[in-house]
């Protein structure tokens, strides 16, 4: 009898940038659409979608903080290295945070995700047919189902 209260270790996944970012696995989803817009929404959609991404994202963010920091008086002009506070870098910063990413990638991820999911819906349709085809041919009552089979089972079971 087994304790139901014992914790089990968690599993932990390690992955390196090269799994995470599959151009492999990105190829195979772009060969399933037709039409550039469809593949160039899935290869974005893949991309954005991973960790790399999310860490590229967060270094972005992170470089105006130096400076909306000293803009706000909590630090000091002189702790923070000075192109940190260029005005020019803010302003490409904020431009690509708020316009590129914002605006531009999140209409292309609709559009890819819109993409995958009618791919999801047609897998989903074929499993489901493919299941309804084994059920039918696994039916007794069917011909070439189960009877068929147990039928000769008693045949030959008789002949011995």
């Amino acid at each position: 009898m087994t304790d139901s209260t014992q914790v089990t270790v968690p599993i932990q996944r390690q992955h390196r940038l090269a799994d995470v970012v599959s151009l492999r696995g990105i190829r195979s989803e772009v060969k399933k659409v037709e039409g550039f817009n469809a593949k160039f929404a899935v290869v974005l959609t893949q991309g954005v979608g991973t960790m790399a991404c999310a860490y590229l994202f967060a270094v972005i963010a992170f470089t105006s903080l130096p400076a909306t920091l000293v803009a706000a008086n909590v630090i000091p002009k002189s702790d923070v290295p000075n192109f940190l506070t260029k005005p020019g870098l803010i302003l490409i910063i904020s431009w690509v945070a708020q316009t590129f990413i914002q605006l531009v990638l999140l209409s292309v991820i609709m559009v890819g995700q819109g993409v995958q999911g009618a791919a999801s819906d047609a897998r989903a349709i074929n499993t489901y047919n493919d299941a309804v085809t084994i059920l039918d041919r696994l039916d007794t009552h069917t011909e070439g189902g189960l009877k068929d089979i147990l039928d000769r089972l008693d045949q030959l079971e008789a002949a011995k």
